[in-house]
């Protein structure tokens, strides 16, 4: 755990690092949600393990930074769709580039198809996606 935190903060810090501010390391699971074509404020709660109240601050804040916005769903005229915006999907392009950079040195380590093969052995083990965080 401490260093899978490590990891995570590793990350956050290359995000800041490259210029956006204003995000904690839980709005990454959050867009990592959202990124694969948007989702619901229930379904970005479920997702996070959260009730809909905090999923919905949650939104409201990365809305409100400019980095999702929300739009009307196109199956249900009830919901709304949270979407990332450019400035989301840049955020998301920073965030996959500091994490190759976190993951360099356990390349440098084990070697570059080691680390595939690691990352084939997590998909194994949790096969619907990312872990969720532990809060």
């Amino acid at each position: 755990m401490v260093k899978s935190l490590d990891q995570a903060l590793r990350i956050h810090d290359g995000v800041v690092a490259r210029g956006f501010e204003g995000l904690r390391p839980a709005h990454g699971f959050a867009f990592a949600r959202i990124a694969s074509g948007g989702a619901t404020v229930t379904e970005l709660a479920a997702h996070l393990g959260v009730t809909k109240q905090a999923a919905s601050q949650l939104v409201d804040e990365i809305v409100r930074k400019g980095y999702a916005e929300r739009q009307p769903h196109p199956d249900d005229a009830r919901a709304r769709l949270v979407v990332l915006t450019e400035r989301g999907r840049e955020c998301t392009r920073a965030a996959e580039e500091s994490a190759a950079e976190a993951v360099r040195p356990w390349i440098e380590l084990i070697g570059e198809g080691e680390v595939r093969a690691l990352r084939d052995h997590l998909l194994r083990i949790a096969p619907y996606g990312p872990i969720r965080p532990a809060w």
